[in-house]
């Protein structure tokens, strides 16, 4: 870290100073004890504002930032300056944010640009899927052919994205108009056919076939819309000789009933494992707080990790309680890393125990993910690839900033 502490002064009744081109202004008080503290207290400030101006000009020249996003970060420190309560070199910090506000709305104009010509294509391809469909609708007789080409039009329509919503809207009410006018045409052909309903048997048939193939999935959110999309074709389905349409119908309900009852009673198991899952982080939560982190830092670290382990194994909670339950515990590990920050601060890297720390838990973190992999286990896996990533970036951060 430079010394930014340079660029401040602390004086007798403790009150602290940054210097800048427009003269000194008061950036905050020290009573907690020597000046050269208190400098070094709100140079870390500085330095973590330099952190964020560095982390933001990295992401956004190597384009994995929104250059939008960027800009507006940019903004935010820039603005910050003139109030900031940091002791460091702002005339300069200053002058490099907006360098890099120049540069970020060069590359927001650029993605704009980019985004016109991605939607002036897309509204292009849109039109002439509409025009291809109102033109199969005004004059095809081949059935078949001509509906299985809308909905290739329609499953092509779905791929497209980037119209504005005005012309995507008036272009949807083209294209559904020709195929509603297809579809009626089509119909009012087969109405004069002496076969209608045996078509229709045939037709409820294969809607049956597809209910009974579906009926012992495990697809749960995919194949209940599967089903209820053959419920609304079964409904739009001219009707079958009575005996043969009866006996259909009862099939079609049971297939749907058995797949319906299966989801039930495998949403009620796991509504139960969420509910013991959730009394069991209650507990760790509890016991996270219940930490002296103030009288046994180092101890209250190593038992959080031990709690923070044993949290990613407990599973999932109900969706209403996890974010309240994730943001207290995150509260208790900030608490810990603040009381830890400040003896790291003042010990040398290559004797620092935190960073020591962060290693072992790095260490650990892909020791868990070995051990889910070799489980097989991909909910676990998931949640020990996101905890390692989580782990080597602060590990990352602290090396950096030592």
């Amino acid at each position: 870290m430079s010394d930014w502490t340079a660029f401040g002064r602390v004086d007798e009744d403790g009150t602290v100073y940054v210097k800048t081109a427009e003269g000194e202004r008061v950036v905050g008080s020290w009573q907690a004890g020597a000046p050269e503290e208190g400098l070094a207290h709100f140079a870390r400030r500085f330095s973590d504002l330099v952190t964020e101006v560095d982390l933001t000009e990295a992401r956004l020249n190597s384009g994995a930032a929104d250059a939008g996003g960027s800009l507006t970060t940019i903004r935010r420190i820039r603005a910050s300056l003139p109030e900031a309560h940091v002791v460091g070199d702002i005339d300069a910090l200053a002058a490099r944010l907006d360098k890099l506000a120049t540069v970020a709305e060069e590359k927001a104009g650029e993605a704009k640009a980019a985004r016109e010509a991605a939607r002036g294509e897309a509204l292009a391809r849109k039109t002439a899927l509409v025009e291809e469909a109102e033109k199969l609708a005004a004059e095809s007789t081949g059935w078949k052919t001509a509906g299985d080409r809308l909905k290739e039009i329609l499953d092509e329509w779905k791929t497209i994205r980037g119209v504005d919503k005005k012309s995507d809207g008036e272009l949807w009410k083209r294209f559904a108009a020709a195929r509603d006018g297809f579809t009626r045409r089509r119909g009012a052909h087969f109405a004069s056919l002496d076969q209608q309903r045996k078509q229709a048997q045939t037709v409820k048939e294969e809607l049956v076939a597809e209910a009974e193939k579906l009926k012992e999935s495990t697809d749960w959110g995919v194949t209940a819309g599967q089903l209820k999309d053959l419920m609304a074709q079964w409904k739009a389905a001219p009707r079958a000789a009575k005996e043969a349409e009866q006996k259909l119908w009862e099939r079609f309900r049971a297939a749907q009933d058995e797949f319906f009852t299966r989801r039930s009673e495998v949403f009620s198991a796991r509504d139960n494992e969420q509910k013991a899952n959730l009394e069991r982080k209650q507990a760790l939560l509890a016991e996270a707080e219940a930490l002296d982190v103030d009288g046994d830092p180092k101890g209250a670290q190593a038992k959080l990790r031990d709690i923070q382990a044993q949290w990613h194994e407990a599973g999932r909670v109900p969706r209403e309680a996890a974010a309240g339950l994730e943001r207290r515990l995150r509260a208790v590990d900030e608490k810990v890393r603040e009381v830890m920050d400040s003896a790291w601060r003042r010990t040398s890297k290559e004797d620092n125990p935190l960073l020591a720390q962060m290693r072992a838990q790095v260490a650990e973190a892909e020791d868990r993910l070995a051990r889910a992999q070799a489980a097989g286990d991909a909910r676990r896996v998931k949640e020990a690839e996101s905890a390692l990533a989580s782990k080597r970036q602060f590990l990352q951060l602290a090396e950096q900033a030592g």
